[in-house]
């Protein structure tokens, strides 16, 4: 299952005792089921049992829809066993018995139990009740181990049910599924509660049911790059690379420096997706290949014909989701899965304004944490990245990006209006470049039919007139 190894430490230990909880509907018996046909074989054999709700065969019929699923393995690799009629005797010995029965006849490695919260719920009330869920959980999980069998345990538990906690106790492992249902919009989350022998990723971790099955996305950052450890050599400063608007090299000094990430903030209508695209055209006159984020803008409908001819003929991938309950971790796993794949050398978000309209709402408070692991991503990858971000046409105040979002970028450039003789000109200065000198001149610029033109020389500004935008010096 994609993403789901990371949480418990690299894997789940074999004959161990696990709880799968969750309210109905979260993904419990999908999740089951997923593990069961991948790791099931002739060799390794697995076997489920049904105990109340629909039959086993019906599951199954269902789990079919699902690509993971090997109708050839159910028979020879995979055993399934209806337990209703023996829990409906009401006895905790005569259901103990059938599963020893069941699993001496079939021999299985693994063993999954769906749903055990109907098992307890036979239990006599009170105390005595409580006794007999506790000595049927410890035998259940001591004879499974002596059979070297790995048991799951699939039910609509939460921590606060008293009936839970004998399960809890005695078992090796648990995980917790849940759904967040919140404007209109369902995010699903999973959580290691505990994990016995191995150091799990605590909290909670998205994940989606797709086609495909379930796919975890762990919320975790890359490795420290080798250079952080001791001892290792210290490179020279990075080599530049051109942007692919020579004004724009020229005000800093030869370019970006490689694998760093420029933020592009201005305005609408200043030009933003022309120097991302031109950075992209740069990269594959270059011999790098590019890969395009793009949200409002989708592939479908490139109005950019340079961008559109590039996608088209294979040079720039597109990473675009049409979902409005996106979460982070998709995008972030999606942008790496297609930066690795593509082998490419530079990336264009354009724009981190569209960017929180297709989130969950959960997920709005936590966009500088998104930005801030997706961008810690694409550096690890080496990959040169330029980012644009709209901002609002408040001509009296400089600001580059919102939530702190500029904080986290290598480079800073900004497009801004003024008025000048009588026109509305176009003015763009570099900020910041991290490590490196630039030139801090502002400067004028237009959009052509050829791209973007900035004026050698530095635009003379004598103050900020009062009712917005730049003073030039020939008002």
């Amino acid at each position: 299952m994609p993403g789901l190894d990371t949480l418990p430490a690299g894997g789940f230990p074999a004959y161990s005792f696990k709880l799968v909880a969750g309210p109905p509907g979260s993904g419990k018996t999908t999740l089951a089921h997923q593990i069961m046909v991948a790791l099931a074989s002739p060799e390794r054999r697995a076997l489920f049992f049904a105990v109340l709700g629909e039959p086993p065969r019906e599951m199954l019929r269902y789990q079919q829809k699902f690509s993971f699923f090997d109708v050839e393995k159910v028979g020879p690799a995979i055993g399934d066993v209806n337990l209703g009629e023996t829990l409906r005797a009401g006895d905790f010995s005569g259901v103990l018995e059938r599963i020893m029965a069941e699993v001496e006849e079939f021999s299985p490695a693994l063993v999954f139990v769906d749903s055990f919260r109907s098992v307890v719920q036979t239990a006599k009330p009170g105390i005595e009740g409580v006794s007999d869920v506790q000595y049927f959980i410890q035998e259940l999980g001591t004879r499974m181990t002596n059979w070297q069998a790995t048991t799951f345990l699939i039910g609509e538990y939460a921590q606060a049910d008293p009936e839970a906690n004998p399960i809890m106790t005695v078992a090796d492992g648990m995980l917790s599924l849940s759904q967040a249902h919140e404007h209109s919009a369902v995010v699903r989350k999973l959580r290691v509660v505990k994990m016995r022998g191995r150091a799990h990723l605590a909290g909670s971790h998205n994940f989606r049911i797709t086609e495909d099955g379930l796919r975890t996305y762990p919320r975790i950052l890359p490795p420290l790059a080798s250079d952080r450890h001791p001892g290792a050599a210290i490179e020279s400063a990075p080599d530049r690379i051109p942007t692919g608007v020579p004004g724009l090299d020229a005000l800093m000094h030869g370019g970006l420096p490689r694998g760093h990430t420029m933020l592009v903030a201005g305005p609408t209508g200043a030009g933003k997706t022309i120097i991302a695209t031109r950075f992209l055209e740069e990269g594959v006159r270059q011999g790098e290949k590019g890969v395009a984020m793009c949200f409002e803008k989708g592939s479908s409908r490139l109005r950019n014909a340079a961008l559109a001819a590039m996608v088209q003929r294979g040079e720039v991938a597109v990473v675009e989701r049409r979902l409005i309950d996106l979460t982070f971790d998709e995008l972030i796993d999606e942008l790496q899965s297609t930066l690795v794949r593509t082998g490419a050398k530079r990336l264009v978000i354009d724009s981190l304004s569209e960017f929180g309209l297709y989130m969950a709402p959960e997920f709005h408070a936590d966009l500088r944490q998104a930005v801030f692991r997706m961008l810690s991503v694409v550096a690890k990858l080496g990959v040169s990245a330029l980012v644009t971000i709209g901002l609002d046409d408040d001509f009296t105040s400089l600001h580059f990006s919102q939530a702190t979002i500029s904080y986290l970028s290598d480079a800073i450039v900004a497009l801004r209006y003024a008025e000048v003789d009588g026109r509305l000109g176009k003015f763009m200065s570099v900020v910041k470049v991290r490590g490196s000198a630039h030139s801090t001149d502002l400067r004028g610029y237009r959009i052509t039919d050829e791209g973007i033109e900035v004026d050698a020389e530095p635009t003379p500004v004598v103050g900020v007139l009062a009712g917005g935008g730049l003073r030039h010096a020939g008002v």
